[in-house]
């Protein structure tokens, strides 16, 4: 029966009452939420793990390869995979997962939950890993007939070496000690840094070919500038810094036991010091001031030294070491590490700060030096310090705060500088070697520059410049402009180079063929639907679904640090590396930020099933979901529920 037209004028009922604009249920809002127009892509940015790591590793990406969730290529295990992620922008990972201050851990997502991933703690599992199975470097490609010099065989030198062998080219090092290695091998001691590990992944670098070493060999005295130019296609200047700052107070200049940390490590590392004295202070607070009282509190001294037993007699390059002999009646020796700043604020690792004092060193932090205290004989008997406050960024002595710490060895760690004797016409009037950002030194075609002798820093950024040198030697040796650096520079993941591993490359486009298709969707002659933006943004916490992800402890790789009275002659390396599983589990707390990790929540939430799972024969990392635009509503579910970052509602309006 139809309704009569008196019925259908009279309002019996209304959906909605005059003023209601707002839709009181979250379900009918998402179902018209199509008229934005918006629907998700895939944008892959930097976590900021890669963001910090000065060396620019694909951190995110070997992390994938150990969790499990990134496959190798067929007849490759993964362990082996993630060494190769992992060497793609440093060749030293059993090195640098040990040393390495791991600024990535600062960086990480995951500090916003409750603790970072222990990045070098995988690191370290990846190269001693790399070691114990003996894999080697890819095979390089033939020589260009381009030869490079690198003077400095340290950290910057070889990776320079490594990245440039990669790229056709071959080179000689010139180092003036008697081996490779620099501050890995003269600078740290051997129970943080093993040296049957750092030998194994230097001779790696090595057995790539057509790489020559040439040791004890100065450059600007046993040979000159001039015939550098004359015989090699370009110059890499990999020095580092290898002079101690003395202390810039009264008393400290010509006091034979005053001495700076880069000189004491090296007589220790060296093998010529093997006793120190009875009271050692140091003045410091970064990483080499740590290693100075750690290997002190390990050596200790022996009663009724001889003059020539001092250490300071050994300290200096060009004199005879100490007896072996003497070790066995060595003695505990008193050592103080003081600092400018308070000790939450020291520039070493936290960590290693707390194993000093453990090991029974005792920190003075906020304390300044103020005056070498000598005795009638010439040589330092005390430290006379002050508290310190910061005046206008400078520090300044608290009046009447001072006092005397008696002191047989008093050892400067506030710095390194360069030394270019021979080199003058290098030196910036600092000790230093000025670098344009391809690392080039200004005015002089075909010099190029890397490591702490443009500014002395970590160990990671030598080796990450020595990377972008190599690019930029490679450039100039083919007569190329230098191509813009991107804002983030870093190593990338790149996801058609890994589609085309997975042999899911894009299908090749001729337009002759196949006409005018810009636009489609339908063809598969491009990556679809993804947009790379980690060249130029690093992703932060507040673009992650923080609320994914549960609570799991860090996985603490154990640790022998010997208590104050075992440590003298405790020369153990400290750090005990994961097993596969520790590592696995570990690599699994990476909330993979800026990619995909195939959680399936999109999948899950989405109101229309417009995000789908891709078949499996197609699927591979950052390509495990896709989205029927046919269905898509723009509702923002998947955006809202994608733990990592990795969709954004970025198409049509």
């Amino acid at each position: 029966m139809a309704t009569s037209s008196d019925e259908m004028n009279k309002l019996s009922w209304r959906r909605f009452e005059d003023g209601d604009n707002v839709w009181d249920s979250l379900t009918e809002k998402i179902f018209v939420q199509d008229t934005s127009h918006k629907c998700p892509t895939y944008v892959h940015k930097t976590p900021p793990c890669q963001g910090s790591c000065p060396s620019g590793e694909d951190i995110r990406g070997w992390l994938q390869i150990v969790r499990g969730l990134e496959q190798p290529p067929k007849g490759m295990a993964w362990q082996e995979y993630a060494f190769r992620r992992s060497t793609d922008a440093n060749p030293f990972p059993a090195m640098m997962g040990r040393v390495c201050p791991a600024p990535c851990q600062d960086g990480c997502n995951r500090n916003e939950l409750e603790d970072f991933v222990g990045i070098n703690a995988v690191e370290q599992f990846i190269g001693d890993n790399a070691i114990t199975n003996g894999y080697k470097f890819a095979t390089p490609p033939a020589t260009s007939g381009k030869r490079v010099a690198i003077i400095g065989g340290g950290p910057a030198g070889l990776a320079a070496a490594y990245q440039l062998r990669r790229k056709g080219h071959a080179s000689t090092i010139f180092e003036a000690n008697e081996g490779l290695g620099g501050m890995f091998r003269f600078g740290i001691p051997g129970y943080r840094v093993p040296r049957d590990k750092l030998d194994a992944e230097i001779k790696r670098i090595l057995a790539m070919g057509d790489i020559e070493v040439k040791l004890k060999t100065r450059v600007g005295a046993d040979v000159s500038v001039d015939q550098l130019e004359q015989d090699f296609d370009a110059i890499l200047w990999a020095i580092g810094c290898q002079s101690g700052r003395g202390l810039p107070v009264p008393g400290w200049r010509d006091t034979p036991n005053c001495v700076s940390g880069v000189a004491f490590l090296k007589a220790f590392n060296e093998g010529r010091m093997k006793i120190t004295t009875d009271k050692v202070v140091c003045v410091g607070g970064g990483d080499t001031s740590i290693d100075v009282v750690s290997v002190a509190r390990r050596l200790g001294h022996i009663t009724k030294a001889g003059k020539s037993d001092l250490p300071e007699t050994v300290i200096h390059d060009g004199y005879v070491a100490h007896d072996a002999a003497m070790t066995a009646a060595a003695e505990g020796a008193e050592v103080t590490l003081t600092s400018l700043f308070p000790r939450a604020q020291m520039t070493a690792a936290e960590h290693e700060v707390h194993d000093a004092l453990h090991e029974g060193v005792t920190i003075l932090d906020g304390v300044m030096p103020v005056e070498v205290v000598k005795g009638d004989d010439g040589r330092a008997i005390g430290l006379k310090i002050a508290d310190c406050q910061m005046k206008d960024g400078r520090p300044t002595p608290v009046e009447g705060t001072e006092r005397v710490i008696d002191a047989d060895l008093v050892v400067s760690a506030i710095g390194q500088g360069g030394d270019l004797t021979g080199l003058e016409d290098l030196d910036n009037g600092r000790g230093l070697i000025n670098s344009d950002k391809f690392y080039q030194v200004p005015d002089k075609p075909g010099h190029f520059v890397a490591g702490d002798i443009i500014r002395p820093h970590l160990l990671t950024t030598a080796i990450g410049q020595a990377w972008i040198a190599a690019e930029s030697i490679d450039e100039y040796l083919g007569q190329a402009e230098h191509k813009r650096r991107p804002k983030v520079d870093v190593h990338h993941f790149d996801l058609l180079r890994k589609m085309t591993e997975a042999q899911l490359a894009p299908e090749e486009f001729r337009v002759e063929e196949r006409g005018d298709l810009r636009g489609t969707s339908a063809g598969n002659y491009a990556i679809h639907n993804f947009e790379d933006r980690s060249g130029a943004e690093v992703i932060p916490h507040e673009e992650l679904f923080l609320g994914h992800f549960q609570y799991t402890p860090r996985n603490l790789r154990k640790e022998e640090v010997p208590s104050a009275e075992e440590v003298l002659g405790h020369f153990k390396e400290r750090v005990i590396g994961y097993t596969d599983e520790e590592a696995v589990g570990e690599a699994k707390r990476c909330m993979s930020c800026g990619m995909c990790f195939e959680c399936d929540n999109c999948v899950i939430f989405c109101p229309q099933d417009a995000v789908y799972r891709v078949n499996k024969s197609e699927k591979t990392t950052g390509r495990y979901v896709a989205t029927d635009y046919a269905k898509c509503i723009g509702c923002h579910i998947c955006s809202d529920v994608c733990p990592t970052g990795y969709i954004k509602m970025g198409l049509g309006e």
